[in-house]
């Protein structure tokens, strides 16, 4: 999470030199003793953030260097600094790619502002970046946050319906990030560059969802005093994100089935079809499965949208990603608040690993805002997160209660959960024959919830699912009154 600062000079006094105030700043420092290991350092290493490049040196120059860098990591500011040369030297550096440079030797405060100034324009480049790719809809999977295990599925699957103009279906819970999965998959598809629109199902007025899905002519009910296009026929030629779709109206959910199956519309008081050209991505945090069982959602409808079903994992199921996740993050309010927050201390990225984050990217979002607007130095503390740290005290404390009351039951020590019923799980049934595999789902859950006192979390890792699927399949096996017996 410290930024690292790539000091690149073949006098090793001048390297200890700035080694020194750079990591007094809270900094890391890296080396390199010519131009040839400056590139190989910014090939091998992918977390160089800001280069200190001098300019007269053996082997490679710095200005070959300098070019070299620019050619292969134009992303990374680079400070020169020469202690011979005159304008000329450092104008042409400046042409180059330089963001800043200084005459050796240098002042620490001097060095330390430069430091600053140069992570701070970064950081509002990457964000004026980030704002162009999401309103020209260039947004694409490699600018997504996905390196752990489990976003690896979500990516290629999205990539390769990405390809095609397939329905897309993507489902998880609120606040992981659907929209910017839907976003990525546009941005890789043939319709990159042409119309997203975004549509919040659940937010529609419901005397207005058809006017604002398929617009309307001018006096077609009290109050149209002007033509409106509709949502439809502006992403015309481009992708519409139907976000909550499980919230429509069942009376829209008939006209949205019909638009999906024609490729056209009816506006509110037309009177003829428009044909439309939409390519549809919806998402939902619902289980439309369900819904459909119920009767609130429309099961046509469903198997219309649910042909290329994407699940995206809960934050606490891509912990790996946390780290840099939490980066990004700064690095956007930093460039928003005019801040100079560097990271997060280890001892507070442990409290953020710990905690179960139930309101997922969006909460860490929101989390790291409060903490960056709070926060007093240049990195972020666990005080910073009151409410997080709160909560992962009182998590601790409960189980350190809990594990001592086990404790005084136990007449003897024993390693894991004490199970209130420790008998096996039978995969036989008496006739020696296999049981359904239901049966045993069941019971293993049900031996899970007794086996570790109805703490859900810890049972959802134990068994290697989410919380949600486990919760999900509690209700289908109609263990609810377990869970509450064993947790009262």
């Amino acid at each position: 999470m410290t930024k690292t600062i790539l000091i690149v000079d073949d006098d090793p006094t001048q390297r200890r030199l700035m080694q020194a105030v750079v990591e007094k700043q809270g900094f890391v420092a890296a080396h390199a003793d010519s131009g040839e290991a400056a590139v190989e350092a910014i090939t091998s290493c992918g977390n160089i953030d800001v280069i200190l490049l001098d300019l007269v040196m053996p082997g490679m120059g710095g200005m070959k260097a300098l070019a070299e860098i620019r050619d292969r990591v134009p992303h990374i500011p680079v400070i020169v600094q020469t202690g011979q040369g005159g304008i000329e030297t450092v104008v042409k550096a400046m042409q180059v790619g330089a963001a800043d440079f200084f005459v050796k030797p240098v002042s620490p405060e001097r060095l330390l502002v430069s430091l600053r100034n140069v992570m701070k324009v970064g950081e509002l480049e990457g964000e004026v970046v980030r704002l162009r790719k999401t309103a020209t809809g260039a947004l694409t999977f490699g600018d997504m946050i996905a390196s752990a295990p489990v976003m690896h599925q979500v990516v290629r699957l999205g990539e390769r319906a990405a390809k095609s103009n397939i329905p897309i279906l993507v489902l998880g819970e609120s606040g992981v990030g659907k929209e910017l999965v839907a976003r990525a998959i546009h941005g890789a598809s043939a319709r990159a560059g042409k119309p997203m629109i975004t549509v919040n199902c659940g937010a529609l007025p419901e005397n207005l969802v058809e006017s604002i899905l398929f617009g309307h002519e001018k006096g077609a009910f009290t109050g149209a005093i002007d033509k409106h296009k509709g949502k439809f026929r502006e992403a015309d030629g481009g992708t519409l994100f139907l976000d909550e779709v499980g919230d429509l109206p069942m009376d829209m959910q008939v006209k949205l089935l019909r638009a999906l199956q024609e490729g056209e519309i009816d506006p509110v008081g037309a009177k003829r079809s428009i044909k439309v050209n939409v390519r549809i991505i919806s998402a939902t945090n619902r289980d439309l499965t369900e819904d459909v069982a119920n009767g609130k959602f429309r099961e046509d409808l469903f198997y219309r949208l649910n042909v290329f079903p994407l699940e995206v994992p809960p934050l606490r199921d891509r912990m790996e990603d946390l780290p840099e996740l939490t980066r990004h993050f700064i690095g956007r309010f930093n460039a928003q608040e005019g801040t100079h927050i560097s990271g997060v201390t280890a001892k507070t990225m442990g409290l953020l690993k710990r905690f179960d984050w139930p309101g997922n990217v969006r909460q860490l979002e929101n989390a790291v805002f409060r903490a960056v607007v709070l926060c007093e130095g240049n990195e972020l503390e666990a005080e910073d997160f009151p409410h997080i740290s709160g909560i992962t005290r009182q998590i601790s404390a409960n189980s350190d209660e809990e594990a001592l009351v086990v404790a005084q039951q136990a007449p003897e020590a024993s390693e894991g959960p004490v199970a209130i019923n420790d008998d096996p799980v039978h995969i036989t049934n008496t006739a020696g024959h296999i049981r359904a595999l239901e049966e045993i789902e069941r019971d293993l859950i049900e031996f899970a919830i007794n086996a570790y006192a109805g703490h859900m979390s810890e049972i959802a890792r134990r068994l290697g699912i989410g919380r949600s699927t486990l919760y999900r399949k509690v209700k289908e096996h109609d263990l609810d009154s377990n869970v509450e017996k064993v947790a009262s």
